[in-house]
C-alpha cells in the first residue's frame, strides 16, 4: 500500500516543492504525496490494494483489503493502516479463515507501514508529472516489523490528487512475520497442499487534500475486484445463518484458547479468541451453542474426560457470564476420544487439545 504526502507553493508563494511518500501494502507499501502545510489524505474510495497467494502450486487466489485511512504530514511523515478484518475473498467462508486463522485479527486487527521520504527526492515531480524510484517502509504485521521496500510508480493526476501505484508485485515472506503455523492452519480448514508462503502485493492508491474523513461503507455483493470501504462484523447487529455457522467452524480452529498445564483455569491470553466467540454468540441469537473440549491421549481416559468437561465448562461460564443467557450455551466433553490427528508427536497432541464451537439448534 501507499501514502503519498506532497506540498507545493508555487506562483506567489515562497518555497518549494514538498513531497512525502508512503509505502505500504497489507503485505505491502508504498507512498503519498501532500501540497501546502496540509496533509494528504488517502482516498479509500478510489484505492485498491491486492495480495496474491498460490495454493496446490499452481492456483493464484487473489484478495482485497478494502478498508484503508492513510494520512502524510507536513513534515514528511508518512502513515497508513490496514482493517485486517475488512480482507474480501469473494466468499464469507474464506474471509473468516484469513482473517482468524492467517491474520489472527482477534489479537492482530490491523497491519501498518510509515514512512518518512526527503522532499528533495520528489522536487521534480510538478515538471515531469511521473516518477518511478524506489521506496524504503517499516511493514507492522502480526505484532513485528520489517523493514522493506518497494518500486513504485507516482502520478501528478493533478494539483490536489497523486496517484501512488506499484511497478511490479512486492514480496512479502510470511516467515518473516511468524506466519508459517498460520498457513498450517489454512491448509487444514481448506483441505489444500502447499500453500506458497510468500503474499505478492499490489496497489493502486490515490491520494488528496479533499478527501471525506469517514466514507460510508460500500455495501456490495462480494467479489474480489470489489473497491472501496465494506462494512466489517463489528459494524453488523447480527449475522445471518451462514455467518454464524462459518464464524464458529472457523473460531473452533484457531487453537488459541489456552489453558495452565492440566488445569482448566482459563490463561489470559485466550481472551481476544473468547471475545470473538462472545460476538459470534451474541449476533446469532436464534442459536443455542455447544462449547465442546478434547484432550490428547496423555493420562488416563477418565482423567481426560474430566479434564475436557471442565476446560468446556470453564469456556461456557465466560460465555454465561458475560451476559449470554445460560440456556443457549451448553457445555460438553470429549475426552481423548476424538483426535482430528494422531496423538503421535507433541504438535499433533497440542492440535488435539482443543475447544470447540457449534450451533446445536434455535433458541426458544
Amino acid at each position: 500500500m501507499t501514502f503519498i504526502s506532497m506540498t507545493t507553493m508555487r506562483g506567489r508563494e515562497t518555497g518549494g516543492l514538498r513531497i512525502v511518500m508512503l509505502a505500504a501494502a497489507l503485505l505491502l507499501t508504498l507512498p503519498v504525496t501532500a501540497f501546502a502545510a496540509s496533509a494528504w489524505v488517502l482516498d479509500p474510495a478510489q484505492s485498491t490494494l491486492t495480495y496474491q497467494s498460490v495454493k496446490k502450486n499452481t492456483i493464484v487466489e487473489t484478495n482485497t483489503i478494502r478498508n484503508i485511512s492513510g494520512l502524510i504530514e507536513p513534515d514528511g511523515t508518512a502513515f497508513v493502516s490496514f482493517d485486517l478484518n475488512s480482507v474480501d475473498t469473494g466468499v464469507d467462508l474464506r474471509n473468516v479463515r484469513m482473517r482468524f486463522l492467517f491474520f489472527e485479527t482477534f489479537e492482530y486487527p490491523t497491519a501498518t507501514v510509515t514512512v518518512k521520504v526527503d522532499p528533495v527526492a520528489f522536487a521534480d515531480l510538478p515538471q515531469k508529472r511521473r516518477m518511478v524510484m524506489p521506496l524504503p517502509f517499516t511493514l507492522s504485521l502480526h505484532g513485528i516489523e520489517k523493514e522493506m521496500e518497494a518500486k513504485v510508480i507516482v502520478t501528478m493526476i493533478s494539483d490536489s490528487v497523486v496517484s501512488v501505484a506499484s511497478q511490479v508485485p512486492v514480496a512479502v515472506a510470511v516467515e518473516d512475520f511468524g506466519l508459517l503455523p498460520a498457513i498450517e492452519k489454512l491448509e487444514r480448514a481448506a483441505s489444500v497442499t502447499n500453500i506458497v508462503p510468500t503474499a505478492s502485493v499490489s496497489f493502486d492508491f490515490i491520494f488528496g487534500t479533499d478527501v471525506p474523513s469517514q466514507p460510508a461503507p460500500v455495501q456490495v455483493a462480494a467479489t474480489a475486484q470489489a473497491v472501496g470501504p465494506i462494512a466489517t462484523d463489528a459494524t453488523k447487529a447480527e449475522y445471518t445463518s451462514e455467518e454464524c455457522a462459518n464464524r464458529f467452524d472457523v473460531l473452533s480452529r484457531t487453537g488459541a484458547v489456552y489453558f495452565r498445564p492440566g488445569s482448566a483455569r482459563r490463561d489470559p491470553a485466550s481472551r481476544p479468541v473468547l471475545d470473538s466467540v462472545l460476538d459470534a454468540v451474541t449476533k446469532c441469537p436464534s442459536l443455542k451453542v455447544q462449547v465442546s473440549g478434547h484432550t490428547d491421549s496423555d493420562g488416563s481416559d477418565t482423567e481426560n474426560q474430566v479434564l475436557s468437561e471442565r476446560r468446556a465448562k470453564s469456556v461456557r461460564e465466560y460465555i454465561v457470564h458475560a451476559g449470554v443467557s445460560a440456556d443457549r450455551v451448553a457445555a460438553v466433553g470429549y475426552g481423548e476420544s476424538r483426535p482430528i490427528v494422531p496423538n503421535d508427536t507433541a504438535k499433533n497432541k497440542s492440535l488435539n487439545r482443543r475447544i470447540e464451537f457449534s450451533a446445536t439448534g434455535t433458541a426458544n
